[in-house]
């Protein structure tokens, strides 16, 4: 087994707090409104905590019918939180998992700045290429921009 980690930056004109909120707190209720032609639907254990489960359901069409994510934690006043994809999704026969660490903080001049670090943990001798792990990343940025166009086109959302 072989681990590589990539980090990676993204910049948006939404505050942090309301992010954070839209992508970890209220991500069952959001994610699905925000990005209907992605998300059918988002399940959570009842009461979230440190290594619950979340399933996310892909609409039909998608390469993937689901993922499930293995809650980490989160911290509320700093806008971070960690989890790991441990089932679907981009995992194949290759990877084992993916370990995120994200934090949302201000960004100079209004918006933010998401901060993600990504941990690959692959089968074998396999190494991912930083060519498939920005495939990666450009296949959820989808998401991402859906969930931040929501939240600007709704001001008083995830408030």
């Amino acid at each position: 087994m072989g681990v590589v980690t990539y980090n990676y930056d993204s910049t948006s004109p939404v505050a942090p707090a309301r992010l954070f909120k839209a992508f970890v707190l209220e991500a069952d209720k959001v994610w699905p409104i925000a990005a209907p032609h992605a998300i059918q639907s988002i399940e959570v254990e009842a009461n979230p905590v440190p290594g619950s489960i979340v399933k996310i359901n892909f609409v039909e069409g998608l390469p993937f019918q689901y993922m499930k994510h293995q809650i980490g934690g989160h911290d509320e006043n700093k806008f971070s939180y960690s989890y790991s994809l441990i089932e679907g999704g981009p995992l194949g026969d290759k990877l084992e998992k993916i370990n995120y660490e994200n934090k949302f903080e201000a960004a100079v001049g209004g918006g933010s700045v998401c901060k993600s670090s990504m941990k690959f943990y692959t089968f074998g001798d396999y190494v991912i290429t930083e060519d498939e792990i920005k495939a990666l990343i450009k296949g959820s940025e989808g998401v991402y921009k859906a969930i931040e166009a929501y939240l600007l086109a709704n001001p008083d959302a995830c408030n």
